[in-house]
C-alpha cells in the first residue's frame, strides 16, 4: 500500500502563529486560556482560548488586504501559506487536492453587527473552500469535512485515503473555527462550559474550555517531499460511529473502542504493545473522559502514556484533531510527552496513564483519537520512519 508522509505543517492558535511557536510554549506549560468577559460572545463572563485579533490583521496584512476576508479566511490562508513554505508539493497541480475540515466556518456572519460586512453567501462552506481553492490557484474542486468534533481527524484520514487509492500524490487538510455569540451560546445551553480552565481527566473537572484556531497538514506521497531525518506516516485509521445520542457518548465507549480496533488493524505490522503514546480527545466533559477512559482500557492500552491539549488550547472544534495531530507529531520527532494542563488527580474510572508532566520517552508510534456529537469517533496511528 502507498505510504502516506507528513510532509509540513502549521497551528494558529491562541499561543501563536506557527508550529514551532505553539510547541514552545507547550513545552513551558503556557495556556491560551483566559477568562473572557466580552458581550460580543456572551453576557456572562467564561473562559476560553482566543486567537489574538491584532496580530491576526498584522501578519495577514503584509501577504494580502485585511478588509477582504473575513477573519476565519484570514487565519485559513495564513495557517495554509505558512505549510505551503516548508513544502515543495506544486498547489496547482492536479494532483493536489485540499480538504477543508470546520463545524462552523465563518459562522460570525450571522451575528447583528457582522452581518452586512460581507456576502452572506459566505457562511456557507462550500463557498469558503472555493476561495481557498481560487486564492492558491488549485485545479480540483476541494472537498469539505463538518463532522462534529472529529471533523480535523476525519479530513486526515479522508486525505490519507485518497493518496493511497492513487487518486491524488498530494493533499493539503487545512481546517479550523473561531467563536461567535453563537458558538459559546450553544455550549452554554448544555452547560458544558467549565467554570475555570479546563481539566481533562482531573477529578474536578466540570467541562470544556472553547478555542478558536486553525491548523494545516500537507499529505504526500512522495518521501522526497520531507525533510529531516524521521519520517512520520499515517500507518493506520478508522472512523465510526455509536448512535448512542445526539451528545452524550457511548457509556461504554462502544464507537471509539471500535475506532482504534480498526485503526489497529490497517496498521498491520502494529499491535497494542507498540503504541508508545495516545494523544487523546480528553475535553475535560465528565462524560467525554469517562468515555475515553473506557475505550482506552477495553483496548488494552490502560498502560500507555495518555494525555490531553485542550488545557492549552481550549477545543478548537473542527481544528482540533489537526493541531493535536500536528502536537503528536512533534511529540514523536523530539521523544518528549507532553504533560496534561489542568490535571492532577484522575477523575475516571479505569486506571489509565495520564501524563502529568513533561518528561522524555522513545516514541515510534501514536494513537491519536476524537469523539464528537452525533456518535461520531475517530482514530489515526502515526508511525515513525528513521
Amino acid at each position: 500500500m502507498t505510504k502516506v508522509y507528513i510532509s509540513a505543517d502549521n497551528i494558529i492558535s491562541s499561543l501563536g502563529f506557527t508550529t514551532q511557536e505553539n510547541i514552545s510554549n507547550i513545552k513551558q506549560n503556557t495556556t491560551g486560556i483566559k477568562l473572557i468577559n466580552d458581550s460580543y460572545f456572551s453576557p456572562h463572563p467564561f473562559h476560553a482560548s482566543l486567537v489574538d485579533s491584532k496580530r491576526l490583521h498584522s501578519d495577514f496584512n503584509k501577504i494580502d488586504n485585511p478588509d477582504s476576508f473575513t477573519r476565519f479566511e484570514q487565519m485559513a490562508i495564513l495557517s495554509i501559506s505558512d505549510a505551503l513554505k516548508k513544502s515543495n508539493i506544486d498547489v496547482k497541480s492536479k494532483k493536489t487536492l485540499f480538504i477543508v475540515s470546520t463545524t462552523k466556518g465563518n459562522i460570525d456572519i450571522l451575528e447583528e453587527k457582522n452581518k452586512n460586512s460581507f456576502d452572506y453567501k459566505k457562511v456557507y462552506l462550500w463557498n469558503t473552500a472555493k476561495l481557498l481553492q481560487d486564492y492558491f490557484k488549485n485545479p480540483n474542486t476541494p472537498l469539505i469535512v463538518s463532522n462534529a468534533c472529529i471533523s480535523g481527524l476525519l479530513g486526515i484520514i479522508m486525505g490519507s485515503r485518497l493518496i493511497q487509492s492513487g487518486q491524488y500524490e498530494n493533499v493539503i487538510v487545512a481546517g479550523g473555527d473561531i467563536l461567535s455569540g453563537f458558538v459559546v451560546s450553544g455550549f452554554q445551553s448544555f452547560k458544558s462550559l467549565s467554570t475555570t480552565p479546563c481539566k481533562p481527566f482531573d477529578v474536578s473537572r466540570d467541562g470544556l474550555s472553547l478555542g478558536e484556531g486553525f491548523g494545516t497538514m500537507i499529505l504526500t506521497s512522495n518521501p522526497q517531499q520531507i525533510s529531516g531525518s524521521d519520517k512520520i506516516i499515517v500507518a493506520g485509521s478508522s472512523s465510526s460511529n455509536d448512535a448512542n445520542h445526539i451528545s452524550g457518548p457511548s457509556r461504554t465507549g462502544e464507537g471509539l473502542f471500535i475506532s482504534i480496533n480498526n485503526s489497529l488493524k490497517e496498521a498491520k505490522s502494529l499491535s497494542v504493545e507498540n503504541i508508545d503514546y495516545i494523544s487523546a480527545h480528553g475535553t475535560g466533559t465528565v462524560y467525554n473522559d469517562e468515555m475515553e477512559s473506557i475505550a482506552i482500557s477495553r483496548t488494552g492500552l490502560e498502560n500507555v502514556p495518555v494525555n490531553s491539549l485542550k488545557g492549552y488550547w481550549g477545543h478548537t472544534l473542527g481544528a482540533a484533531g489537526i493541531i493535536e495531530s500536528i502536537a503528536t507529531i512533534s511529540s514523536m520527532k523530539e521523544n518528549l510527552l507532553y504533560n496534561t494542563k489542568g490535571f492532577k488527580n484522575s477523575g475516571v474510572s479505569k486506571n489509565i496513564n495520564i501524563i502529568s508532566k513533561l518528561e522524555k520517552a522513545n516514541i515510534n508510534n501514536c494513537l491519536k483519537i476524537a469523539s464528537g456529537f452525533g456518535g461520531c469517533n475517530a482514530g489515526i496511528i502515526f508511525a515513525k520512519l528513521s
